[in-house]
């Protein structure tokens, strides 16, 4: 047997899977799940990068503990994209991360695309606008807000460049996660020396070369080998953010393929063969990690809607799916605007929801929850 672990972290949980290349089947599953840091301000969207370790380890020796460990030759990570994680000199992590829905940079941004000479000027020099939800106003926010903490700074990686951290010891980017941090020339798939200068010059120091998705992070080094019980010639591929990963996942590595993605977020996206920069903005002008490039859409509030409701409401996945089936299609009119995070398509970061139509008859808890799920519908189909 030829085994391979792939594994997913995402904002609400950690998903592993042993792959037996010989048979294409999926051989184990385990699934760890983690939460937000609470309490935070409104736009603060932050989680501490152990727990997605502790997840890692947790799922890892879960399904590890289900088949031959000796014919594990490799491990694959994907995760959540633009999430900054800063390190110091030792690669110990100098506070939390700040999130993909962290909508709190905005006034960073635009502080950088002004240094840039616009909107116009941004999208001509690196293909993408500074939005919130990327990274780069993540590290502008740690320098104007946490100038301690950013002084200490040595080391920026990605969610999922973390965990290949956690597992090689060496710090690595590819291509298609690097190029949502809006710190890449992504026509030339480069790190772009005007959007680093805009945050500072000496921040280039701290942001790894970048390498193809297909090449290897390195070895499992040998602390995490002994531990899980591996043979220290495991190799660790680079990986990719979540949506680089379902594209090919999906099969959508040539042109003609679109795939939809519904999570916490969601996203729609493409295969080109050329850079595919929108002149508004509002499609992201990603690289792919098969070499080529990843127009995306994405709309920050999904499964994050129907499970704030769900909680509110106290109830389980099962009870909630039976209150919503028992209301009627359309709500009796009632229509909720589900911006719980702000939004990025439309770009509207600091926005909030509105329930419209509460009335009398609209408002039972029934309703209310039909009225997320179909507003996180609605926002799908329209963008």
């Amino acid at each position: 047997m030829s085994l391979f672990i792939g594994i997913d972290s995402g904002t609400q949980s950690t998903k592993a899977i042993v792959l037996d290349l010989e048979s294409g089947k999926v051989v184990a599953e385990a699934r760890a799940t983690y939460q937000l840091i609470p309490n935070l301000p409104v736009g603060h969207m932050e989680q501490h990068p152990s727990a997605w370790v502790q997840a890692l380890d947790t799922v890892i020796l879960e399904v590890l503990a289900k088949v031959d460990r000796a014919s594990v030759l490799g491990i694959g990570v994907s995760g959540q994209q633009h999430g900054f994680v800063p390190l110091d000199e030792h690669g110990e992590v100098i506070r939390p991360a700040k999130l993909w829905c962290d909508t709190s940079t905005v006034g960073e941004c635009e502080a950088i695309m002004k240094k840039l000479g616009g909107a116009k000027a941004t999208l001509k020099k690196t293909g993408n606008l500074v939005l919130a939800g990327f990274t780069a106003g993540k590290i502008a926010w740690l320098k104007k807000h946490e100038p301690a903490n950013y002084r200490r700074l040595r080391h920026v990686l990605l969610p999922h460049d973390y965990l290949n951290f956690h597992l090689t010891g060496k710090y690595s980017m590819e291509f298609g996660d690097a190029s949502g941090t809006a710190l890449m020339d992504v026509r030339k798939a480069e790190w772009s020396k005007a959007a680093i200068a805009a945050i500072d010059p000496k921040l280039a120091q701290a942001l790894p070369e970048i390498s193809p998705s297909h090449a290897s992070a390195g070895l499992l080094r040998a602390e995490m080998a002994a531990k899980y019980g591996l043979l220290p010639t495991v190799t660790v591929s680079a990986g990719g953010g979540d949506n680089m990963m379902g594209a090919i996942g999906t099969g959508n590595v040539e042109p003609g393929v679109v795939t939809a993605s519904f999570g916490t977020s969601g996203t729609i996206y493409a295969f080109s063969k050329k850079p595919v920069c929108d002149p508004e903005g509002e499609i992201a002008a990603f690289c792919s990690s098969t070499g080529g490039w990843l127009p995306l859409l994405c709309t920050m509030n999904v499964t994050s809607v129907t499970e704030h409701m769900r909680a509110l409401l106290g109830w389980d996945v099962r009870t909630f799916d039976a209150q919503v089936a028992s209301a009627p299609a359309g709500c009796d009119g009632l229509l909720l605007l589900p911006y719980y995070a702000g939004e990025r398509t439309p770009n509207v970061p600091t926005g909030s929801g509105a329930f419209i139509g509460l009335n009398a008859k609209t408002n039972t808890p029934a309703h209310l929850a039909r009225a997320a799920m179909e507003g996180a519908q609605r926002k799908l189909a329209n963008g």
